[in-house]
């Protein structure tokens, strides 16, 4: 049980009270202070065992304990008797590999109590807790001060990672139209841009419709006052998700002209490998006529027969050598 209860602490009217309690007698001192206090408690990855303990005492529905537990849940929000679950997707951006991971962070939300349960390593909410705990007057409103700051948390995470893919997207388009032949492994790496933008899209995209149910109030366990502050994470989301759709697009274009150039580069390959192989079929051609064992053929028996057919091969390849040139074949 102490592995996966990360942090527990009671707050008053936006202050920690000190002491250190168990998570049972936590929401019991909560409830005994009465209203303005409420308990905090942070978990990471419990078993199904583990956090089945905690549910009997802070009386949350199997359901939703159920997708707390097994993870890899599509962002949501649902309201249950006793309780609001929230879903949420987490985004870390590794600029070494140039790769986007995932976790997740699933809140509970109720009149007393507030629980975060984390799965993955990116969503650290040990910050989270510090910042809170240093405003009080944002602490006050309870649980859904917490609700709101887990939110924000989540979704400035999703802009920062969005500008760091931008930046990549901007040194890729770069190299992709920079001049000169096209890199081989470009393709690759577009089609590996594109896959960390599906991660992304899958923590983004599904989550517009649960805050916008946020924002627009009448939620249980949420308070009226952090309706504003839900719609501005709201609008923070939005802008993320219409920059990765937008960045999705873009890439498509740099596939497609990524494509069109290596198309162009192998017709023009072509057109050098048929313009030499021309040249060297005038002179084969020639060098194969008189290579025959026939007795009687032009010149054969002429002192300048052998220098004129070697001219010949010369006068032509350099005829169809300017032709080429002329045409940009060479």
């Amino acid at each position: 049980m102490a592995r996966m209860i990360v942090h527990c602490a009671i707050y008053r009217d936006g202050h920690r009270v000190e002491g250190h309690q168990d998570h049972a007698g936590a929401l019991a001192a909560a409830r005994a202070a009465g209203r303005g206090s409420f308990v905090w408690i942070g978990l990471f990855e419990p078993s199904a065992e583990e956090l089945d303990q905690v549910s009997e005492e802070f009386g949350l529905h199997p359901l939703a304990v159920e997708d707390a537990v097994g993870a890899h849940q599509r962002p949501k929000v649902e309201a249950y008797e006793g309780s609001l679950f929230v879903a949420l997707k987490t985004l870390g951006y590794h600029p070494g590999g140039h790769t986007v991971t995932g976790g997740e962070v699933m809140v509970f939300v109720g009149e007393d109590f507030v629980m975060t349960v984390r799965h993955g390593e990116d969503g650290p909410l040990g910050g989270l807790r510090k910042e809170l705990e240093g405003r009080p007057e944002v602490l006050k409103y309870g649980p859904s001060a917490v609700l709101h700051s887990v939110c924000d948390l989540v979704v400035d995470g999703y802009v920062d990672v969005v500008v760091a893919l931008q930046a990549d997207l901007d040194e890729l388009e770069a190299d992709v139209f920079a001049p000169g032949r096209p890199g081989r492994d470009t393709a690759g790496r577009i089609y590996g841009y594109k896959r960390q933008l599906v991660t992304v899209r899958r923590a983004t995209a599904p989550l517009l419709d649960p805050m916008m149910r946020l924002e627009h109030g009448g939620v249980p366990f949420v308070r009226a006052e952090a309706v504003p502050y839900l719609r501005d994470v709201a609008d923070h989301l939005a802008r993320a998700n219409d920059q990765v759709e937008g960045m999705d697009r873009l890439l498509s274009d740099i596939l497609s002209a990524n494509l069109a150039q290596v198309s162009v580069q192998q017709n023009n390959d072509m057109r050098k490998i048929s313009a030499w192989a021309a040249l060297a079929a005038v002179p084969t051609m020639i060098a194969g006529v008189y290579g025959m064992n026939f007795d009687h053929m032009p010149e054969l028996h002429q002192p300048w027969g052998y220098p004129a057919a070697v001219g010949l091969m010369v006068v032509v390849c350099l005829g169809l050598h300017r032709v080429f040139k002329r045409h940009d074949w060479l």
